[in-house]
Parts: C-alpha cells; sequence; structure tokens
C-alpha cells in the first residue's frame, strides 16, 4: 500500500514539475513575444501594497474565463466548458507564477501570504523527499531531460 501511495505522490508531482516548466518557458517567451521586460523589472521593485495588487490582477483575468466554462458546463457544452476550464487553470497558474516569483520578496512580507508559502513549500520538500528514490520518479526524471535535449535541438534547427 505505501509503494502504491509513493507511486500516486511521484505521479503527482512529476505532472506538477513538467507543467510549472512547460509554464516557465509560457511565460519567458510571453514576456519576450510582449517586450514585458521593463515592466517586469519595475515590478519587482514596486512596494508590497503594489506587488499585493499584481498579484491579484491574474485572478481577475481569469475569473471571467472560468465563469464562461461553467456557463458552458451548465447549457450542455461539456467538451468545450472542460478544455476552458483547464485553459483557464493554465494561464492563471502561468500568470500567477510568473507575477509571484518577480515580487515574492514582497508578497512574504505579509504574515499570511509568508504563512501559506511556508506551508506549502514544507509539504513540497516532505513530498520530494519521499519520492525522489521511487523508479517512476527516476524514470520520468531521465525522460525529461531527454524530452528537453530534443525540444532543444529542434528549435535550434528551426
Amino acid at each position: 500500500m505505501k509503494k502504491l501511495l509513493l507511486t500516486l505522490l511521484a505521479v503527482i508531482l512529476i505532472i506538477e514539475e513538467w507543467l510549472w516548466d512547460i509554464l516557465l518557458a509560457a511565460g519567458h517567451y510571453l514576456v519576450e513575444l510582449l517586450r514585458l521586460q521593463n515592466f517586469e523589472r519595475w515590478l519587482s521593485q514596486v512596494s508590497p501594497n503594489i506587488a499585493l495588487f499584481a498579484f491579484m490582477i491574474p485572478i481577475l483575468i481569469v475569473t471571467p474565463i472560468n465563469l464562461a466554462a461553467f456557463w458552458l458546463l451548465l447549457h450542455g457544452m461539456l467538451l468545450e466548458g472542460i478544455l476552458l476550464e483547464v485553459l483557464a487553470k493554465l494561464l492563471g497558474t502561468l500568470l500567477v507564477a510568473r507575477v509571484f516569483t518577480i515580487t515574492k520578496t514582497q508578497l512574504l512580507t505579509f504574515s499570511g501570504i509568508a504563512l501559506v508559502y511556508t506551508t506549502i513549500s514544507g509539504w513540497l520538500h516532505w513530498a520530494h523527499a519521499k519520492i525522489v528514490e521511487t523508479p517512476i520518479y527516476i524514470y520520468s526524471k531521465q525522460l525529461k531531460l531527454r524530452v528537453k535535449a530534443r525540444v532543444s535541438a529542434f528549435l535550434r534547427k528551426s
């Protein structure tokens, strides 16, 4: 039973790691595409209150998408609603992660955010320590390196 639980935990963390890497790369690409480097530089130096406001903006952007997905689901368009909700979650995660990364220092001055951050970080470190030696995790890390190498080689050729 313990081995099964560790395997499930490993799969969840592997998916989280892969999605995180993909979303970070997508965020970096969007910053380059939209030429937001100066804005990000400015945002990294704002006051904690402005950082908190900036952190809330992705939620405001994604909420109408979530509502549209809910509307689709209510009107029987299950596939469209689910796909739109997945898009909203990915976009929300990308934006929140990007803003949090840029404004982390300022946001952690708020005790509530610092508590949530340290709690979740503690859980993730604990979970990682439990699964890092599992065969599926070792295999996924090797696979991830191979995929990255192939994608990099493909992008260099393009």
